[in-house]
């Protein structure tokens, strides 16, 4: 049984509020592979070819729309070395992206002729959802969605500008007890609950629509999840500027968590803590963005390091695979 209540202007109201996914960073195998797939089968655009600053010895991979809007890109960690992640409680499960109404026919046929691995086609929340996973094991979704949201046409996209993807539609996360996660959501994140369907609780922020949900689902006895290729490592949320982060970090503090000091990585600056649930959240401010160090029409080519990586940049390319593009 699904009961959707979506409602404009409907938000939780004693926190400050997020606005959105900002983006999800997930665990790959084999950077070649998760390259090939995220731009020549999905059709995203590279826009963002740097380093795991924490790690600098691996890449980190940004996938988005052409200007790399926040709210569309989801970026990777190639590790594969550790071996592949464990889904269970404490880590999101699934990632969904948007694509415009009668899209569906079109990807499962898309996803066929590649080989990928896909479900049928399903209704969640009185959405047509595609249920599919990526060649490191990681659980995604294309949901139509009629919304119109902000997104950046990529010419040089395999997939034609009325079916390429418009962003992240929601997230899904598995905890072992989701009480206390449904309080962070809406009592200090500004989450309003729009909707139960199949033992998922629905989560908007900011009013609501594609590209603000979160929908949880407990598991008291699922098996606690572990990083590893497939996997999701982080959820992003976007705040508008460094004040509003500010305003939400300590909310967060209020709330008995313990978030880190704003970190700046340089495109964005963010703040991590873990969720009641166990899932890692990340706050990231909406700039200044992509084309900061690079000019628009040239995103991705290279590799950038922040400026304080700069001066070990022969080490690090040396550690770093070759990647190939086209």
């Amino acid at each position: 049984m699904s009961e959707t209540t979506h409602g404009p202007g409907a938000r939780g109201a004693r926190g400050p509020g997020v606005h959105g996914i900002h983006h999800v960073t997930a665990i790959a195998g084999d950077a070649q592979a998760n390259l090939d797939f995220y731009t020549g089968v999905l059709g995203l655009r590279l826009v963002k070819r740097s380093v795991n600053q924490d790690a600098p010895t691996t890449y980190h991979l940004f996938y988005a729309d052409a200007a790399g809007t926040p709210g569309t890109d989801i970026t990777f960690f190639p590790w594969p070395e550790m071996g592949p992640g464990r889904p269970g409680a404490g880590l999101a499960g699934e990632v969904s992206f948007a694509v415009p109404a009668g899209s569906l026919a079109w990807w499962s046929d898309r996803l066929d002729r590649h080989a990928v691995a896909r479900d049928a086609v399903e209704t969640r929340f009185g959405e047509a959802t595609l249920p599919f996973a990526d060649p490191h094991g990681l659980r995604l979704a294309l949901v139509e969605t009629p919304e119109d949201r902000p997104f950046a046409v990529w010419p040089g996209s395999p997939v034609p500008p009325a079916h390429q993807l418009r962003g992240m539609h929601a997230v899904r996360l598995v905890v072992r007890d989701a009480a206390p996660s449904a309080r962070l959501l809406t009592d200090v994140l500004g989450f309003a609950a729009v909707g139960e369907d199949g033992g998922w609780a629905r989560y908007a922020a900011a009013g609501g629509g594609s590209g603000t949900l979160v929908d949880v689902r407990a598991a008291p006895e699922a098996r606690l999840g572990a990083w590893g290729t497939g996997v999701v490592h982080h959820v992003a949320w976007r705040v508008p500027d460094d004040a509003a982060e500010l305003a939400v970090r300590a909310a967060v503090i209020g709330a008995g968590l313990r978030p880190t000091e704003p970190i700046d990585r340089f495109w964005f600056r963010s703040v991590y803590f873990r969720e009641p649930g166990g899932v890692l959240f990340e706050l990231a401010t909406d700039g200044p963005g992509f084309a900061r160090d690079e000019a628009a029409d040239h995103l991705g080519e290279r590799l950038i390091l922040p400026p304080w990586l700069e001066p070990r940049r022969t080490e690090i390319e040396a550690a770093l695979p070759r990647l190939r593009e086209g």
